[in-house]
């Protein structure tokens, strides 16, 4: 199955690659184009056991794959997974602007049906 997850924090990062692990296609789009070189590179930010093993072997098998270009992402996946982050906002509760922004994207851009997941803390 082709799945995008839009963010490649830890929740999109980690879901990306275990989804890669068991024979997905998975495409991680992040707005950060240094996080996203990094990412193709090998470069994983945070530590998970066993996950930079993962995005290795997902990388190499070509099953993993990194971009910044959100259109393309909502192309490429029949199930799009919302992984962006949603820090607190000043009232104290989260602050849904990325959320909101990434499926408004995806709203303006598909051309087929979808099913769309939210993994942010909403």
């Amino acid at each position: 199955m082709n799945v995008t997850i839009f963010g490649s924090g830890y929740v999109g990062l980690v879901t990306g690659a275990c989804l890669a692990e068991v024979g997905n296609d998975v495409c991680c789009v992040d707005i950060d184009p240094v996080r996203v070189e990094r990412l193709r590179a090998g470069e994983i930010p945070i530590f998970e056991p066993g996950l930079a093993e993962m995005v290795e072997q997902g990388l190499t098998a070509g099953r993993l794959s990194f971009s910044t270009d959100l259109a393309a992402g909502v192309a490429h996946g029949e199930v799009l997974f919302v992984a962006v982050g949603t820090p607190s906002a000043a009232d104290g509760g989260a602050d849904l602007g990325a959320v909101r922004s990434v499926a408004e994207t995806i709203g303006a851009v598909m051309t087929t049906p979808k099913i769309v997941v939210t993994k942010s803390t909403v």
